[in-house]
């Protein structure tokens, strides 16, 4: 076989390669979300307490009138075929009615989703902003002030918590010097909510040029922000000031000086090149986030998925607790699947193929 003819077997075997890590990627999505949705649907069934008593408030009723409620929560039949009837309402995103309020769960977890991924999405923006001229000041300049400070604030990660941070604030911007809002909800109770377009309060309001709207909810989402921001950010910082100290340490990085490339193009290589490390943190971050959302939200009395989350399993709502579970682990899923996503565009050497295709 000639060179040519084994360098395009090898470009055909790359193409090949890349083909299948897309295709086990996509595919993941819905194997993954098959098993979590199973181990959600035994271990709600595992909760201690009768779903028909929950509904029925502890009154009695009749044995045709408990086994009627029994079915509509799909409680009837063999355990495999109830498997089978909520797997279709799974994929079919009827999750039922509410046992408390009687609403449909989708239509709920629907309304509340936007304001929970408004609240975690901003936090993540800024902390991600942070990080990154943060990082490198403290790696550029470890000898200043600023980088003596922010080396052992990355040391902090995950030493205080979400709560502390929460009433601290509320003790500090609200009780104490009145500097902002009640942690009243999104927005002041005195307003009537814009007509929806996105779902997101923030961007509705933008989009109605409702400016008294769209402060208030400006100044209701400060504290929730910062208290995420300041609780999450130093991990990142953590992750991000390792991997730029290699990145700095690395041949490609002297490679570049000695070639006298420009200051901008070596930071430039630098960043990137620790980039991937944070990025994949980030993935993480933010299922971290939407748990944090949860201690925020009811911090704050923002009707967003934490509360509702919070509200089911108070009142042993299971219909409500599957809804709310499947939809926090496809919004992770998703997330994961961005972040390979990012990363390969960060780091070619990360793709699928570029080795085998490169050798050749």
């Amino acid at each position: 076989m000639t060179g040519h003819e084994q360098g395009a077997g090898t470009r055909a075997l790359a193409v090949l390669r890349r083909q299948r890590w897309w295709f086990t990627r996509v595919l993941a999505l819905p194997v993954h979300l098959f098993f979590f949705a199973a181990a959600v649907f035994f271990l709600v069934r595992m909760i201690p307490g009768d779903p028909v008593a929950v509904l029925t408030g502890g009154q009695n009723v009749s044995a045709a009138k408990a086994e009627q409620i029994r079915a509509s929560l799909g409680l009837t039949g063999s355990l495999l075929s109830q498997f089978v009837h909520y797997l279709h309402n799974v994929v079919t995103l009827n999750f039922g009615n509410s046992m408390m309020n009687g609403l449909s769960v989708w239509g709920e977890l629907s309304q509340r989703l936007p304001e929970t991924i408004e609240l975690a999405v901003i936090a993540m923006v800024i902390a991600t902003a942070l990080t990154l001229v943060m990082g490198l000041v403290a790696v550029l300049k470890p000898k200043s002030i600023l980088a003596k400070i922010l080396i052992p604030y990355a040391r902090t990660a995950g030493a205080i918590p979400d709560f502390v941070l929460g009433v601290l604030g509320i003790f500090l911007f609200y009780t104490t010097v009145h500097l902002l809002p009640a942690p009243d909800g999104i927005y002041a109770p005195t307003l009537n909510p814009d007509p929806k377009v996105t779902g997101f309060p923030l961007l509705d309001a933008l989009f109605a040029g409702d400016s008294v709207m769209f402060g208030s909810i400006c100044a209701h989402l400060v504290l929730p922000v910062a208290v995420l921001v300041i609780a999450n950010t130093p991990l990142l910082l953590k992750i991000f000031l390792r991997a730029l100290e290699e990145a700095v340490d690395a041949a490609p990085t002297r490679f570049r000086i000695a070639a006298g490339a420009s200051r901008r193009t070596v930071l430039l290589s630098i960043a990137r090149r620790a980039a991937p490390s944070a990025v994949a943190m980030m993935g993480t971050l933010f299922g971290f986030m939407l748990g944090g959302v949860v201690v925020v939200e009811q911090l704050f009395a923002m009707p967003g998925m934490g509360l509702y989350g919070v509200d089911a399993v108070n009142s042993s709502d299971r219909t409500a607790l599957e809804g709310f579970l499947i939809v926090v682990a496809t919004i992770s899923l998703v997330v994961f699947l961005i972040v390979d996503l990012v990363n390969m565009i960060l780091d070619p050497r990360r793709r699928p193929g570029l080795a085998e295709e490169g050798a050749s």
